[in-house]
């Protein structure tokens, strides 16, 4: 059997997947550029929604597996955030504001009219996988936001310059989330770290963590195919 990574050698492997993060996929380039048209940016909203949606049911799931009531207490909090203590708070109700602001209704958007198949076979294996694996390896999954704030304070930077008629409300959601995922991402990291002890739970969270940049990547292939441009084309 494998020996155990030290402390920092594990932390560096789960660090080093960013280059599978998707920030680097053609879609997300071009919609930092300024490169896509309403249409696309509606459908990157839209399609985002389910994702945004099926959070909860994410956490929840890995609530149901985690004998540990203090991580259970904490991990409550963040579904919370995403669905807010009453109707008209929370994350989701941020997301709609987006959409809005983007030219979509409600409606639509909550309905999902435009969530494309392989936006929903992605999240949906994601919730499976945090359904039916140990906890900690859906804990190490979410291990993406490691890699997020930075990315969502250059969306709202780059959006108000090359999209100035998406409405100014609509960033709340990203300007409400970077604070709390930077503190999310270094607790879920050190319960990662404190939790999986042996080589074999370690290599099993490293590749929890590379299974949802694929999911990541995977809703913008399928956006960007939707778009008329073939996966992974920039």
């Amino acid at each position: 059997m494998a020996e155990a990574l030290t402390r920092a050698g594990f932390t560096a492997a789960l660090r080093g997947l960013s280059v599978r993060y998707w920030d680097t996929h053609p879609f997300q380039l071009r919609l930092h550029e300024g490169r896509c048209t309403r249409d696309e940016v509606r459908s990157w909203v839209a399609n985002r929604w389910y994702y945004q949606r099926c959070l909860s049911q994410k956490n929840g799931a890995i609530i149901a597996n985690c004998p540990l009531p203090a991580v259970r207490r904490r991990w409550a909090e963040r579904i919370l955030f995403q669905d807010g203590r009453d109707d008209g708070e929370g994350g989701l109700e941020d997301w709609l504001v987006l959409a809005e602001a983007v030219g979509l209704s409600r409606e639509e958007v909550r309905e999902e009219r435009h969530v494309l198949p392989g936006v929903r076979f992605a999240v949906d294996s994601y919730v499976h996988f945090c359904r039916t694996r140990p906890w900690t390896e859906g804990v190490a999954a979410g291990l993406t936001e490691l890699f997020a704030p930075g990315h969502m304070a250059d969306r709202i930077t780059a959006w108000q310059r090359h999209y100035p008629w998406i409405k100014p409300e609509g960033y709340a959601y990203f300007a409400t989330r970077i604070p709390v995922v930077e503190g999310d991402a270094e607790y879920t990291l050190g319960l990662v770290l404190d939790h999986c002890a042996t080589r074999e739970q370690q290599d099993r969270a490293v590749a929890a963590l590379g299974f949802k940049c694929d999911v990541l990547r995977g809703m913008l292939d399928a956006v960007e195919y939707a778009a008329g441009r073939p996966a992974g084309v920039r």
